[in-house]
Formats: structure tokens, C-alpha cells, sequence
């Protein structure tokens, strides 16, 4: 950690232009942030050092983390509703219990829905029906969707269709670029 505490700026400075590239927006306040290596590593590092756990916390963090690595024929994003007023936050999420299984992507007329990342072993939504403003998701390709996603200009959209947030966009060209690298 000491490495790394000398180098610590100049690392958050380059994640931070990493990830400008892998987020897109949903709607008003739904964003996509879109996991690979770097970034988890980088969260797994950041989280050590804040939390100064040494190296009895570094198996718990890799257990948290590596699940949301891309495993090369996926995609894997962090799914946040960023509402900054509280009250506003708290009635929001409330009405939108399950939304975690109404997510998907489309690439070339096939859609493909969201996992749900059920080794954190935490319910995203409650029982009486209120969801979590972070979601972790996984979204399976099959080879010819991973090679329609490669190809320069590839239309792919992102949609979350449930009755209290229904929006679809299309994700940005340069957040493709991005991505491409995930499937290797």
C-alpha cells in the first residue's frame, strides 16, 4: 500500500478518464457504469487504503470484486439511480421494486437481459418492494452478438422497462469503443 499511496493521484486521475468513457446515461437518473479489471482493481485498492484492513482484508475485498470482472463473453455494469434529494431518493425507490429484472440490451433486433449479480448475496429489492440505488449486472452475449458489438458504429441500446421507469438510449460510440476490449 505504500506503493501505492505515492502513486495514488496520478492512478485516480487515469480511472477517472477510464471510466468518463464506460458510463452512460438511461433516463433522468439512471447510469450505467460499465466494470472491467481496471476499475475494479482500482476499487479494490482504494478501499484498502481508506480502510487500512492490511492484508487480512485483501481476500474480502477480491471476494467482493472479482465477481463484477468481465469474463470475456459479458458485460458487467453497475447499475446506479442517482437522485441527489433524499426524500425525493427514498419515495423513488420505493415504486421501483424489481427493477434489477426489467434491464436489457439490444444488439442487432436481440435483446439481452440483465443478471442479477447473486453472489453478493444481497437483495437488491426488499420485501415491501423497495429497490436498492445500486444494482450489479451481468449481461451474456452470444458470439455473434460479441462480433455485431465490435464492429465500428454497432447499434446497441440499453433499456430498463418497468411501470414507475421506463427509458431506453443508445449507448454513446465512444462508450462502445470502450467496451470492445471486454470480450477478449
Amino acid at each position: 500500500m505504500e506503493i501505492y499511496g505515492a502513486e495514488r493521484s496520478v492512478r485516480r486521475r487515469a480511472v477517472i478518464d477510464l471510466k468518463r468513457h464506460r458510463r452512460f446515461d438511461v433516463g433522468p437518473f439512471a447510469a450505467f457504469y460499465f466494470e472491467n479489471y481496471e476499475t475494479m482493481l482500482s476499487q479494490i485498492q482504494e478501499m484498502l487504503w481508506i480502510e487500512k484492513g492490511g492484508e487480512d482484508q485483501i481476500g474480502d475485498e477480491l471476494a467482493a470484486y472479482n465477481p463484477l470482472i468481465p469474463q470475456g463473453s459479458e458485460l458487467v455494469a453497475t447499475l446506479m439511480f442517482e437522485i441527489a434529494d433524499k426524500t425525493r431518493r427514498e419515495k423513488q425507490l420505493a415504486r421501483m421494486g424489481g427493477i434489477e429484472h426489467t434491464v436489457s440490451l439490444e444488439i442487432i433486433g436481440e435483446r439481452i437481459e440483465a443478471v442479477t449479480d447473486k453472489d453478493d448475496g444481497i437483495a437488491r429489492t426488499r420485501d415491501d418492494g423497495k429497490t436498492s440505488s445500486i444494482h450489479f449486472l451481468h449481461f451474456p452475449f452470444s458470439d455473434a452478438q460479441i462480433t455485431a458489438f465490435k464492429q465500428p458504429g454497432a447499434r446497441i441500446t440499453a433499456a430498463l422497462d418497468h411501470p414507475e421507469y421506463a427509458h431506453m438510449a443508445v449507448m454513446p460510440e465512444t462508450t462502445r469503443q470502450a467496451l470492445v476490449g471486454d470480450f477478449d
